[in-house]
């Protein structure tokens, strides 16, 4: 090779090597896709005809089925058959966004004394502990639907132990149909799921604590 040419070609891969660079640097600081984040958002339900227990009740996080463990928002096309939206997921975990809701629904039911967060470290006397077995847009054919399955256990402390302590164990199922066929329209359909299980539940809770008084 001339020596007239090694130069150049020097030259040329400085400028490659710095254009590479300067490349990885700009995608690294800008982000490929924007991902939309949902929740939930519903008014609590009201209790207000119901006076109110002296109790406290503390609610534990929840547990979810692996295949509804994430923040992707899963849908099932057909039978068989999970996906997820692209660039859309939920803000938070559904065990923790479904029992973080849950706690904020007893709360301003203001229906019990108190209302304890695991993340709280007073005790309480009821203890409120579920699991998330469904959480998903389901395709039916004739349209799609959110559908929300919990199970939940209310113990009551105040017994040495098991099956004493184990005042109810429910299993509460429902669907909402989606309006409109995009993520956000299951967050929408989702939120209304999430009203009525939780509604449903705070009242069985209050109903069980009442009878044991």
């Amino acid at each position: 090779m001339p020596d007239r040419l090694v130069p150049v070609i020097s030259a040329a891969m400085a400028v490659i090597v710095i254009l590479s660079l300067l490349t990885g640097c700009i995608g690294r600081g800008k982000p490929s896709s924007v991902v939309n984040l949902y929740t939930f958002e519903y008014p609590s339900p009201s209790f207000e005809a119901l006076p109110r227990l002296e109790h406290t009740i503390k609610v534990e996080r929840f547990s979810v089925a692996k295949a509804f463990n994430t923040k992707a928002m899963v849908y099932r096309p057909e039978p068989f058959k999970l996906d997820t939206y692209a660039s859309n997921r939920w803000m938070v975990n559904p065990g923790d966004m479904t029992s973080d809701y849950l706690l904020r629904d007893l709360r301003k039911s203001g229906l019990f004394l108190a209302v304890f967060s695991q993340r709280d470290y007073e005790d309480a006397r009821f203890v409120l502990e579920g699991g998330l077995e469904e959480f998903l847009e389901v395709d039916e054919g004739k349209g799609r639907s959110a559908a929300l399955t919990l199970s939940v256990n209310l113990l009551d402390l105040s017994q040495a132990q098991m099956p004493k302590r184990l005042v109810f164990q429910k299993r509460y199922r429902s669907t909402e149909a989606i309006s409109e066929a995009d993520p956000a329209g299951l967050a929408r359909a989702m939120s209304g799921v999430m009203a009525k299980v939780s509604a449903l539940v705070i009242k069985d809770v209050y109903d069980s604590v009442k009878a044991l008084q």
